[in-house]
């Protein structure tokens, strides 16, 4: 993947709604630190609350203010603590992100944003129905594009992606097995009662949730040589 061939229009027609969402992401935790304290709570995904609001609809009890609480499960993604969280979930977001959209267009790269999204809060909460602590931060998504990406590189053959500012060509193979490193780490973290304030399901959720998808759901890659 050239990223940078056909100049700065190139750049923005093939990466112009990931660049939109970095932005975005961007802005927000300017307007964390600057805003009034606490205007993003709502956004944040609290596992009491989204179990409380789903017990409701499945009553019939549901009101709006757990129609917030199901949105907290895309909203939390575009928040982050600080700055080394910021910018440690943007640089993978961009690489993999980029890498998603070359291969399977912009659209199918939200879809895959979006539903790991989901799929790593659902976790979180499953994991602690009761769990009063909020959560934030893209890292379900990083791990969903990563797991997306490694769904993709089993069933196709992927070209040698070139991953600005990496001055050399990556294999497939060792992209995708970053992300199996990673998910390791959030399973031994997991099952060895990590006491770090990390969301270590909703990493775990994440990289399912963009695995199955790419796995099962989305089309051929472009570019791809021939399926495995």
């Amino acid at each position: 993947m050239r990223m940078l061939v056909g100049g700065v229009g190139g750049l923005l027609r093939a990466q112009g709604a990931l660049i939109a969402v970095i932005l975005l992401m961007f802005a927000l935790f300017v307007a964390q630190l600057a805003g009034p304290p606490g205007w993003y709570d709502p956004l944040m995904v609290v596992p009491l609350e989204v179990s409380g609001s789903w017990k409701r609809l499945l009553s019939g009890e549901a009101g709006a203010g757990d129609g917030v609480g199901f949105a907290s499960l895309v909203g939390y993604a575009f928040l982050h603590g600080d700055l080394f969280h910021l910018f440690g979930n943007l640089l993978y977001l961009w690489i993999f992100g980029a890498l998603l959209s070359e291969l399977q267009g912009w659209r199918w790269m939200m879809v895959i944003a979006l539903l790991t999204a989901v799929g790593a809060g659902l976790v979180h909460v499953a994991m602690d129905p009761g769990d009063r602590m909020p959560m934030l931060g893209a890292s379900g998504v990083v791990m969903g594009f990563m797991g997306a990406y490694l769904g993709l590189a089993v069933r196709w053959k992927l070209p040698d992606p070139h991953v600005w500012p990496m001055a050399r060509p990556i294999p497939p193979a060792h992209l995708a097995l970053l992300g199996v490193i990673f998910l390791a780490f959030d399973y031994q973290a997991i099952f060895g009662g990590s006491l770090e304030n990390i969301a270590f399901g909703a990493h775990a959720g994440g990289f399912t949730t963009g695995l199955a998808l790419t796995a099962l759901v989305t089309p051929r890659p472009r570019a791809a040589a021939r399926p495995r």
